[in-house]
């Protein structure tokens, strides 16, 4: 594991065997979602390989992995099967414009609108994801129909077996030594295992194979019209809103595990730079991996060459190892995989969740459900938007008046409570015009008026009172809702008292 007191060369050796772990894993990754999006391998291995690389080079978050992900591998297949691979190449150079984009706008700071519950329901979600994600090796086709099978027997049993010894390794080789990653020693001891006895197990040769060529640089073969620009553009924002949202939650979990603190615009214009790049070289595209950036940071690789280093190990693998990278049995890097679920489930969450409001209790759940359903960015714009409406309507339960007479006879009423579209409701319920005399005066000295909704409360409120032939001033404006009440002066249109540049009074007493 990291030690933040040791010597550069240690940290980086840590990055470089922490890359090779990585990369190691990285290769049925990549391999499986090329298969969900339609292309052949390569294509996820070189995606794998770019992203990977450009973004540890120039990405905001040091020692995270990225490459060809799940979640955006399934907003692929749609277009690669209806309009070709070429088409996809194109989507994701014009997925990475967008992203840089988005960085230069500085919009990677909004990941600070994510609440914690939905931090919470994003990472168990994904756990969830990654465990799913390996019952596929539990299984066998049976037919020409495309039907599967549990494994059983005696098959079952070796497979498990493997998977545990695997984790074991993980787990306790760090309590006897720290020179070498826990997961690259379990796969090798794994892999030495099934070739000493000829074991008769699945491995990544069986999948496919990873052999290949350097990427070549390639334009997209689609016609320069705006037709095809209206067919990708589609898929690029989702593609990108997609990679930008993964990306960003995985740095700020990245962000909590290593007690620093990454750069999201930053890595805003890593991404849209990696996946421009990738797409001039054949590759599918990619964003940030939460399962191997969780396997590079227990492995205790921090810095920028673990990432750098697992790209060009996945590199020399797909044009010098392809052989010997296609004997590692799935059983060693399904065991890395689960290592990852349990450490990656926040199982604090079952402590805490009848100790927190049952609104994020509902919350991290819900996240965590639609994650599992859906992919991971429809659960976080799901529980943001969740999130923002119970703050509304919180906020909106907590508008009230204090209501006395001065000794003018005018009734005052001293506002508290935020007054936005939430709350117009509760705020109109506290008046009376008809039974309240002559003379009235608002105080917003406790209060603050957000939006449109609010300047139109006010604004009818003034009517109903002018309407009665009653006098309203309004007292203790803050400075925004002055800048608000002026920008909205040709909507706001009734002219409470003497007041025409807000179109209301502005009585500053004391």
């Amino acid at each position: 594991m990291f030690e933040p007191h040791a010597s550069p060369q240690a940290h980086l050796k840590n990055d470089i065997l922490s890359g090779l772990t990585v990369a190691l894993a990285l290769v049925p990754e990549a391999v499986a979602f090329a298969f969900v999006a339609g292309v052949q391998p390569l294509v996820g291995l070189y995606a794998a390989f770019m992203v990977g690389l450009i973004t540890a080079c120039i990405g905001g978050r040091p020692g995270m992995i990225s490459g060809a992900t799940g979640a955006l591998a399934v907003v692929m297949v749609a277009l690669v099967a209806e309009h070709g691979v070429e088409y996809l190449f194109a989507a994701v150079v014009l997925m990475g414009v967008i992203q840089i984009s988005a960085g230069v706008l500085k919009m990677g700071k909004f990941i600070r609108m994510v609440p914690y519950p939905v931090m919470l329901g994003f990472v168990n979600g994904l756990a969830i994801v990654i465990f799913l994600a390996q019952l596929q090796h539990f299984q066998m086709p049976v037919g020409d129909d495309g039907s599967v099978q549990w494994l059983s027997g005696s098959v079952l049993a070796v497979l498990l077996g493997l998977i545990f010894l695997t984790m074991a390794i993980i787990h306790y080789l760090p309590r006897f030594t720290k020179a070498i990653p826990s997961s690259l020693a379990a796969i090798i001891v794994v892999t030495a295992i099934v070739m000493i006895f000829n074991m008769d197990v699945k491995t990544v040769g069986d999948l496919a194979s990873i052999s290949g060529s350097l990427p070549d640089f390639h334009i997209p073969m689609v016609p320069l019209t705006w037709e095809t620009f209206w067919i990708i553009l589609p898929y690029s924002v989702i593609l990108a809103a997609v990679g930008l949202i993964e990306s960003l939650l995985t740095l700020t979990l990245i962000d909590e595990l290593t007690e620093t603190r990454g750069n999201g615009n930053r890595e805003c214009l890593g991404q849209g730079a990696a996946n421009v790049a990738t797409g001039f070289f054949g590759g599918m595209g990619g964003c940030a991996m939460i399962g191997q950036s969780m396997i590079n940071v227990n492995s205790g690789g921090r810095g920028r060459m673990s990432g750098i280093s697992a790209a060009l190990f996945l590199l020399a693998f797909i044009l010098f190892a392809s052989g010997l990278i296609e004997m590692i049995p799935l059983a060693a890097l399904i065991g890395v995989m689960f290592i990852v679920v349990i450490g990656t489930f926040e199982w604090s969450s079952f402590r805490i969740i009848k100790k927190i409001p049952r609104s994020d209790a509902f919350v991290l759940i819900l996240v965590s459900g639609v994650t599992v359903a859906t992919d991971l960015a429809m659960a976080v714009v799901v529980g943001v938007i969740v999130s923002a409406l119970v703050f509304a309507w919180d906020a909106a339960k907590r508008m009230g008046s204090y209501t006395s007479i001065d000794e003018n006879g005018s009734k005052i009423y001293e506002l508290s409570g935020p007054l936005f579209f939430g709350s117009i409701q509760s705020f109109r319920d506290l008046f009376d015009p008809k039974g309240d005399p002559d003379d009235v005066v608002i105080d917003f000295k406790n209060t603050r008026v957000y939006d449109h909704s609010g300047l139109e409360a006010i604004d009818a409120l003034a009517e109903r009172y002018v309407k009665a032939g009653k006098k309203l001033h309004l007292r203790h404006l803050s400075p925004e809702c002055r800048q608000l009440l002026h920008q909205a002066e040709d909507l706001v249109e009734v002219n409470v008292i003497e007041d025409p540049k807000y179109k209301v009074a502005d009585n500053q007493l004391g």
